[in-house]
């Protein structure tokens, strides 16, 4: 199944995306708490991102996951650094974070929703939404 490449690739692209948003922000982090929740955030998405590898080469024997390119890359880190130019306070922070989460969960659940899928695709895909939705609510505390 063709999709199965396409979700995998296209989940890997937003896992890898939301890494390297939390690795922008966390430099500006101070508050331990809001520091901890972004640490655990990005450990879910690498563990999502291990998934994905480990199970890739199943469906894909040739390649290896799409990840965000350098322009993306560079887009992120630029936006964030121009949105805390002058606010880095924790509300700011889980605002920003809190945008990629929802962007993560809209994408996410169209895939889910018009993709035909195997199970452990989906199981995969299913857990990325959900969390992501988790962390909405943990991050809403720091608004």
């Amino acid at each position: 199944m063709k999709d199965n490449i396409n979700v995998l690739d296209e989940i890997n692209k937003g896992s890898s995306m939301g890494t390297d948003a939390v690795d922008c922000v966390l430099k500006k982090v101070e508050d331990k708490k809001l520091k901890k929740v972004l640490e655990d955030l990005h450990k879910k998405y690498e563990n999502i991102i291990r998934k994905i590898n480990k199970i890739y080469s199943k469906y894909n024997k040739d390649k290896t996951p799409h990840e965000t390119n350098m322009m993306n890359k560079v887009m992120t880190w630029y936006g964030v650094e121009m949105k805390t130019l002058n606010d880095t306070s924790n509300s700011k922070i889980a605002e920003l974070i809190l945008q990629g989460l929802n962007m993560g969960i809209i994408e996410g659940k169209k895939i889910y929703n018009s993709k035909q899928m195997d199970m452990k695709v989906k199981s995969i895909v299913k857990e990325y939404i959900d969390m992501q939705e988790e962390y909405v609510e943990v991050l809403k505390k720091f608004l």
